[in-house]
């Protein structure tokens, strides 16, 4: 089985500023389920996952100030824009909706990733460098749909590695003096880590940042995830895409294409996916 796990809210992001992107109030919209389907063709997977996020409370008792440095607009109304796209993948799609209340998309999909069959196979889509933890392990691919590339697997150790320089991304503070270089020479040397370590609060910084940056198994993943799946309604689908105007997609020409891209997918408990 070929299972393709989406980053949802990576890629509700990138459809905000797509190549696809237009002007007018679902914009967005418009842009994520246009480059939806050409995703799904390439990779033909049997099962897609589209996850979000929870609250990772613990994350935030580590550090206060995590993600704090984000700035949320909302100039493009895109906080309902989001909504209405998680909406109709709910209702009108085969695809498999899950989240965590605790936890963080990258989590979740960790542990999807690491309950996968021994046989099958995972495609995570995201430019999210942090999945590269993911990426040496047997049937695992990921893939940056901002490049429309996979990237290489990595053959160190990468929360190491990323513990040492701190990620901006998220807030996480480095260790001042140390960037990649510096953190790759280290993190490659056992003696030299050790060495730098073993000052007690280089210690303490680099053990807690491996806690933020480390992906976490969920205790009883499976029973207390929230799933959400359905058959398909093409119908309904395609009064509502009508209704925003996405004729290039609702037209008689480019419909059958549309949803026969679906077909073949399969909508199912966790506990049957996966496990």
């Amino acid at each position: 089985m070929k299972h393709l796990i989406l980053d949802g809210y990576n890629l509700l992001y990138r459809a905000r500023h797509s190549m696809f992107h237009r002007s007018g109030d679902h914009s967005t919209v418009y842009a994520f389920f246009r480059s939806l389907r050409p995703l799904i063709e390439k990779m033909n997977p049997d099962v897609i996952s589209f996850v979000l996020e929870g609250y990772p409370k613990w994350r935030y008792d580590l550090l206060p100030e995590y993600k704090g440095q984000r700035v949320r607009d909302d100039k493009d109304n895109f906080r309902a824009q989001k909504d209405k796209v998680i909406e109709l993948l709910k209702a009108c799609f085969p695809i498999n909706i899950i989240r965590h209340p605790d936890y963080e998309c990258d989590d979740v999909i960790a542990n999807l990733v690491w309950n996968k069959g021994d046989d099958d196979e995972c495609v995570v889509v995201s430019s999210d460098t942090d999945f590269l933890q993911l990426s040496a392990l047997p049937g695992v691919r990921i893939y940056n749909p901002i490049k429309k590339s996979y990237f290489d697997p990595v053959d160190f150790d990468y929360v190491g590695w990323k513990s040492l320089r701190g990620d901006g991304s998220d807030n996480i503070p480095g260790f001042k003096g140390i960037g990649n270089k510096r953190a790759m020479k280290l993190i490659s040397s056992p003696s030299e880590l050790e060495k730098f370590l073993s000052i007690d609060e280089n210690r303490q910084l680099f053990e807690k940042n491996k806690d933020l940056i480390g992906l976490r198994e969920i205790p009883d993943f499976f029973s207390s995830s929230e799933q959400t799946y359905t058959t398909p309604n093409w119908p309904i689908l395609r009064e509502h895409f009508t209704d925003m105007e996405f004729f290039s997609i609702v037209n008689d020409k480019s419909w059958g294409k549309f949803i026969a891209t679906f077909d073949n997918l399969e909508c199912a408990p966790l506990t049957t996916l996966y496990g």
